[in-house]
């Protein structure tokens, strides 16, 4: 599709982690053996750091941030300082808020994946109807089981129409603490700019207010385009062209790691 053969690639590259070993395994050969074959670097590529560097996509600076990555499987606010020069402020300790919106979603019989199906409901939900829990608002750290529960125990005792409210409740729960530990996060560090990325960062509502409350404290937000926000191999590709025109390059007996971190 791309009208190129194989000499006039530059590099190879493939994520090394975190993920199912398996799928990490069978990129990261094939891009080795590319790499072997044709004399060509390669590049071992953090799943995360592809999530992180993604709002930057067709732009060559990556300037100091503070990135909140949000999905299914991770939920983390880090202080990017610039290319491959980053601090984790906070976490999960237990969900994730793509996790949470899809455990929410089958409790209330919504298909897979529940984010989008949640959002699809919310739009016409009274989001003030049920006070849900917005959990560990004072901490670095995130946590969204408290949440779930919450929405666990409330369903035996709902009847009638309530589905359209409940959708719009818990995600403006979801919303409120991200946007909070956000914004809290960009003023501790002294930035004038804040990142999302993640399959959760699709969430028209949750881009609207955090938007929003950027314009009110004079920060810049900028959010991965939507078609980047799911997994996929154009962020490993500009994660690994950023990393190449600064110098860096993976040795080809770099391992792979489920349980890689960012930091």
């Amino acid at each position: 599709e791309a009208k190129i053969d194989m000499t006039q690639i530059d590099a190879f590259a493939a994520t090394s982690g975190p993920g199912l070993a398996s799928s990490l395994m069978i990129g990261a050969s094939i891009a080795k053996g590319l790499a072997i074959g044709f004399g060509k670097p390669y590049l071992a590529i953090n799943h995360l750091e592809g999530h992180l560097l993604s709002p930057f996509f067709g732009h060559g600076e990556v300037r100091r941030n503070v990135s909140i990555v949000v999905s299914g499987g991770h939920t983390m606010s880090i202080f990017v300082r610039g290319l491959a020069d980053y601090q984790l402020i906070g976490r999960t300790v237990d969900d994730a808020a793509g996790e949470a919106f899809d455990k929410v979603a089958k409790m209330l019989g919504l298909a897979y994946p529940g984010g989008p199906e949640i959002e699809n409901h919310a739009s016409g939900g009274d989001a003030a109807r049920f006070d849900l829990p917005r959990s560990m608002l004072d901490s670095d750290n995130f946590s969204f089981s408290g949440l779930k529960t919450a929405v666990r125990y409330l369903l035996p005792k709902l009847h009638g129409d309530f589905l359209a409210d409940l959708c719009a409740s818990f995600q403006q729960a979801v919303v409120d603490v991200l946007v909070r530990k956000t914004i809290a996060a960009a003023k501790k560090y002294g930035v004038d700019l804040v990142t999302m990325s993640g399959g959760v960062s699709c969430n028209q509502e949750l881009r609207r207010q955090l938007a929003d409350a950027c314009g009110r404290e004079g920060l810049e937000f900028k959010s991965a385009e939507p078609w980047l926000c799911t997994d996929n191999a154009a962020m490993i590709a500009f994660a690994a062209l950023l990393r190449l025109q600064a110098g860096f390059e993976a040795k080809v007996t770099e391992e792979i790691d489920p349980n890689l971190a960012l930091t």
